[in-house]
């Protein structure tokens, strides 16, 4: 099984976008290999939360488009219990989702799906911080993209 708990702050969301990122985020975990039951949250924020989630937690006054809080890198693995992975936390603004859709020339969807992968990776141990990090998972995503066929229009 594999839960995401959606929340919405803007009061934009419409409810086909919950249905897309479930679908394909539970298509990521798949191609991730991830075989046990396994939960995480997706909110949606507008730029002014999500800036001062930036300044408060990673020290950055700014805007982004997606920030993800990993659960297992600080805690010790559990095992035993018949408990469920529990990744983290992922946070889109929504209103540069629209931004970069548009700059980018493609929809708003694809956007949407490319956000969540790229926090979803993050949770699960992936990052960017040198060449060879981002050559791995951002060729992972667009693995992930590509065979679920979510591509840039």
């Amino acid at each position: 099984m594999f839960t995401i708990d959606f929340n919405d702050h803007t009061e934009l969301v419409k409810e086909d976008w919950y249905q897309q990122i479930d679908k394909f985020l539970t298509f990521a975990k798949e191609q991730e290999g991830i075989k046990e039951d396994a939960e995480l949250s997706v909110t949606f924020v507008d730029k002014e939360e999500i800036q001062q989630i930036n300044k408060m937690y990673r020290d950055k006054d700014k805007v982004t488009d997606v920030i993800s809080f990993a659960l297992e890198e600080d805690e010790p693995e559990i095992t035993g219990l018949d408990m469920p992975r529990v990744l983290g936390d992922i946070i889109i603004c929504t209103d540069v989702a629209q931004e970069q859709a548009e700059y980018y020339g493609h929809s708003f969807e694809r956007e949407l799906g490319f956000l969540s992968l790229h926090g979803f990776l993050h949770l699960l141990g992936y990052d960017h911080m040198n060449e060879e990090d981002e050559k791995r998972m951002f060729g992972r995503q667009d693995n992930i993209l590509n065979a679920y066929g979510l591509t840039r229009d």
